[in-house]
């Protein structure tokens, strides 16, 4: 089953400049493990040592952040689309 698992700009150079990656698994967790077989140290720009996402990233399956659902342990199926997504923080307060 593949799933398609879209890669920020900023991790790119972990998978050879590529945008778009094809994977197999059940779950987020199993996508993941799958993708780092050939892409290494990627899974470790996702996961922290505690083994789960990192706090400065999203990820969502068809648009669902895996956080309101089952986390690494998301379910995914052939089709479905897996984005990975830094979180975007900062700015000043409007003057006042």
């Amino acid at each position: 089953m593949s799933v398609t698992v879209r890669v920020p700009s900023a991790m790119r150079k972990l998978t050879h400049g590529r945008a778009e990656l094809e994977a197999e698994g059940a779950t987020v967790r199993e996508l993941l493990d799958h993708l780092g077989a050939g892409n290494p140290g990627l899974v470790g720009r996702i996961m922290g040592d505690d083994g789960d996402v990192r706090e400065f990233l999203n990820v969502f399956v068809n648009g669902a952040d895996i956080r309101y659902e089952d986390n690494l342990d998301t379910p995914v199926s052939a089709g479905d689309e897996v984005s990975i997504v830094p979180s975007i923080a900062g700015g000043a307060a409007p003057p006042g």
